[in-house]
């Protein structure tokens, strides 16, 4: 299993997402710290779910961080979080 296809899964069973998109940027980090030879290293992502309501940024990191350690410990090299509540906007 790709490494962005395990990232989606663990993210939709933890969070029962109303939206949710991985982006693979690692193409944009060529020669950069962390890239590798085949990517799979940067990733975005954009996921709306009611488990973040009431949550803080920060709080909404720290869950998605924690869901995804074994990533963040292994070959993600770095994850741009856009965690969102449904209904909210920005």
């Amino acid at each position: 299993m790709s490494t962005q296809n395990a990232i989606t899964k663990k993210l939709r069973e933890a969070f029962s997402p109303e939206s949710l998109q991985v982006v693979d940027e690692s193409h944009l980090h060529e020669g950069h710290a962390g890239h590798r030879p085949g990517g799979e290293t940067h990733f975005r992502l954009y996921i709306v779910s009611p488990a973040f309501k009431g949550k803080s940024r920060i709080e909404r990191h720290r869950m998605i961080n924690a869901t995804l350690s074994e990533e963040l410990s292994g070959s993600v090299h770095a994850l741009a979080i856009h965690a969102q509540a449904p209904g909210e906007t920005g």
